[in-house]
């Protein structure tokens, strides 16, 4: 290394002020720091304040409590594959990792390459330092989408997230929106066919002749929430509808379990409930997130779970004929499964929880959690079109925080100053 570190800095005279590449200092500065510690040093005098915390302390946390959820994912693309073509049970774990790494491993790369070339070149252009941000930004994007989405279609969605939804606003810091579920959402509503359906969340693969590979007797691509709405149009309970009708779960009795530990298709690092769980506990523990936001949002999306329960109908008297009977399976649905499927585990905790686009205020953390925790299951519920809601619940509360942020902030001055006129 300190060969490296001496190669370094022999070319920084090229970079620095006066020199041949003066406007690429900050990119240079970029990857010297990323490597080595920064040779700037406070000076002695004055008033020393020593925190271990700073953006890149705390990106590097975000990025070791995503570990879990990143591993596990990759090997489920790959257990999912060959779940599908009959082949789990002689596929070596080796194999089934290798296979969703040699999926995964190209979005991870080229989400980092085109966010990160728009970072830079603004970094260029406003002649600024390029900050630690989108280390966390350019592994969150590919592990919101499926392992088959195009290396195109990533690109463009990180190039346009950070040009959009960051740079727009000031670069670091300014941004209104969560930049991964806005590139999440420019490719729902961009390409739709690659993002959504029962075609696109498990990869299965060819042939050496060109022709799709064979699969099990009743296989279906589609997730967990995509059974749950055709079990709404059929009006059979959820979790027998999806126990019946999907080639990963055998019974109604294992399909909590199995869904909370991530054996489910989905995105590429938003199936498992259990990793966002370790990853929850890293994050709390660390105080990189707040637990109000957290533990608000699974209360709101309990409560409205519940609520919703509640005018689920009648399943018993629709079968007796009673006249005027309904029945909502979606509805009946138990609220504990909102929790473990889909994507809201790894959304409330990696997403909601990004301290620029949420609320700043201790109470408006506990409005803005519990929000998107309701929000995510009445988009989930009462608009099929949209089977997961957690993406449009977290992008709607991050345009309002700052109008939670306000009402909290102007109730706190009403309170003092009636205090003070007493």
């Amino acid at each position: 290394m300190k060969f490296l570190h001496d190669l370094l800095e022999k070319q920084k005279p090229l970079f620095e002020k006066g020199g041949k590449l003066e406007k690429l200092y900050y990119v240079f500065e970029a990857g010297e720091t990323f490597m080595f510690t920064p040779p700037e040093v406070t000076k002695a005098k004055g008033v020393q304040v020593r925190d271990a915390v700073d953006l890149k302390r705390v990106m590097m946390t975000v990025v070791i409590a995503l570990i879990p959820a990143i591993l596990f994912g990759i090997w489920n693309v790959g257990y999912q594959h060959f779940l599908a073509t009959n082949d789990a049970e002689v596929a070596s774990f080796g194999a089934q990792l290798i296979y969703g790494l040699k999926l995964a491993l190209p979005l991870i790369i080229v989400s980092y390459a085109a966010g990160g070339a728009i970072e830079a070149a603004f970094a260029v252009f406003r002649n600024h330092p390029i900050t630690e941000g989108f280390l966390v930004t350019g592994i969150l994007i590919p592990l919101v989408v499926p392992a088959s989405l195009p290396l195109w279609q990533i690109a463009l969605a990180s190039a346009f997230a950070v040009l959009i939804a960051k740079e727009v606003f000031g670069g670091v810091g300014m941004n209104i929106l969560n930049v991964a579920l806005t590139a999440r959402a420019f490719l729902y509503f961009a390409y739709p066919a690659q993002i959504s359906g029962d075609k696109v969340w498990i990869e299965i693969g060819e042939t050496a002749a060109g022709q799709a590979m064979a699969t099990v007797d009743g296989f279906t691509g589609a997730t967990f929430l995509g059974l749950a709405v055709e079990a709404q149009k059929v009006g059979q309970p959820v979790a027998d509808f999806v126990a019946q009708h999907a080639h990963w779960v055998q019974s109604p009795a294992e399909l909590a379990m199995t869904s909370f530990i991530g054996l489910i298709p989905g995105s590429i690092g938003e199936t498992s409930a259990l990793m966002c769980l370790i990853g929850a506990i890293v994050l709390i523990w660390t105080k990189v997130a707040d637990y109000r936001i957290i533990l608000s949002g699974v209360l709101g999306a309990l409560g409205m779970g519940v609520l919703l329960n509640v005018f689920a109908g009648d399943m018993q008297a629709v079968k007796d004929g009673v006249e005027g009977a309904k029945y909502f399976a979606y509805l009946d649905m138990p609220s504990y499964y909102h929790l473990i499927v889909g994507g809201f585990a790894f959304g409330i905790v990696f997403m909601a929880t990004d301290p620029v686009s949420a609320s700043q205020t201790n109470t408006g953390k506990w409005i803005y959690g519990a929000f998107i925790g309701i929000m995510t299951v009445i988009i989930r519920v009462l608009n099929p079109a949209y089977p997961e809601g957690i993406m449009l619940a977290i992008l709607l509360m991050n345009v309002m925080a700052p109008l939670i942020d306000n009402y909290v902030v102007n109730a706190n001055k009403k309170r003092r100053l009636k205090r003070a006129t007493v």
